[in-house]
């Protein structure tokens, strides 16, 4: 290659680079253009490779113009560069703008579950009377679940309860009694416990679900009698129900207390009158109590005779399906947004 040939090609790498670099708009055009140009295969990197060519007298001057154009395409791809990071920013930031002067946006207010508004109340009125909370695991033993509370393997209260079993031994709670023996087990009377929460069954239809919600309470101590249980469950129904609703009490069974009773309330729907809830009879079963039983107290290793202590137990979605007229349990575990911001 001559030298005029050498310096013809030099300037038209030097103008064409200069074009392009005004056209460009994008930094992705512009990495291209420098490889094209300054990259190992580029047309100015190839250029300076056929100095070798030229005629030593003039390759020194040649060599120092090739220089000076790569030191100007580097200045200026890097100036180019720097501009476009610049617009690049100020785009962004003109995309992201916000004006502060808008209204923001509302965010929706959530609402309490029926059965945890439920719950909290229940759980007040036994607080006022001197009851303490107190809770155990929703996976337990089948000692603590049915033994220590008087229902051996072969006992028939057994198919009351459609139990979950992981195995022989372990299983899902179908009551939260349980608490209230690891508590006796725990602590010597006096004890005033209230237990609530989650329990599970094998049952599922418009008045039953496998998995609902407990309160148990117990009390324990010297000298405390069916009397007590009576006054406690009635300061209970008038604080929740209202002072104008009756309440009765029915002979019942239940393996872990003797004697055993059932308390029905004045129908809430009907006030008494009789009503499809209450089937006609003006009354709805609410609970179950009695006296704890003597096994109990000695599964726990309590002397009974000297130490006596009542139990009941109350099904919350139950009471809530009272309060708030619901006809189907099935309702509270939809999730149906249109149904809980009812409450």
């Amino acid at each position: 290659m001559s030298p005029l040939e050498f310096e013809s090609q030099l300037r038209e790498i030097e103008q064409e680079a200069l074009r392009s670099l005004e056209a460009i708009s994008d930094l992705g055009a512009l990495e291209e253009l420098e490889v094209k140009l300054l990259g190992r295969k580029g047309k100015l990197t190839q250029l300076l490779r056929s100095l070798k060519d030229i005629p030593p007298e003039e390759r020194k001057r040649l060599g120092e113009a090739s220089n000076r154009l790569k030191s100007l395409l580097q200045e200026r791809i890097g100036e180019k560069r720097q501009r476009l990071i610049e617009q690049q920013r100020l785009d962004s930031l003109r995309k992201e703008r916000v004006d502060i002067t808008l209204p923001g946006m509302p965010l929706p207010r959530g609402k309490f579950h029926p059965i945890t508004l439920v719950l909290d109340e229940m759980i007040e009125i036994f607080v006022t009377m001197g009851f303490r909370v107190a809770e155990g695991p929703e996976v337990e033993l089948d000692y603590y679940n049915f033994e220590a509370l008087n229902i051996p393997k072969d006992h028939p209260a057994r198919d009351m309860h459609d139990t979950f079993y992981f195995s022989q031994e372990v299983l899902l709670r179908t009551h939260t009694s349980p608490v209230q023996v690891r508590v006796m087990e725990r602590q010597k009377p006096p004890i005033q416990i209230i237990s609530p929460g989650v329990v599970y069954r094998r049952d599922s239809d418009i008045s039953h679900s496998p998995m609902f919600h407990q309160i148990e309470g117990l009390w324990v101590d010297e000298g405390v009698s069916f009397a007590h249980l009576k006054g406690t469950l009635a300061y209970f129904v008038r604080e929740f129900f209202g002072k104008d609703t009756k309440m009765r009490f029915r002979p019942s069974f239940f393996p872990f207390t003797e004697p055993s009773a059932e308390v029905d309330i004045s129908c809430v729907m009907c006030k008494g009158r009789g009503c499809s809830v209450c089937r006609g009879t003006g009354w709805i079963e609410i609970l179950g109590c009695g006296m704890v039983h003597p096994e109990v107290f000695k599964a726990v290793g309590y002397e009974f005779g000297k130490i006596t202590g009542y139990a009941f137990g109350l099904g919350v979605e139950r009471i809530a399906m009272l309060r708030y007229g619901i006809n189907d349990i099935r309702l509270f575990f939809q999730n149906d947004l249109r149904f809980i911001e009812q409450f």
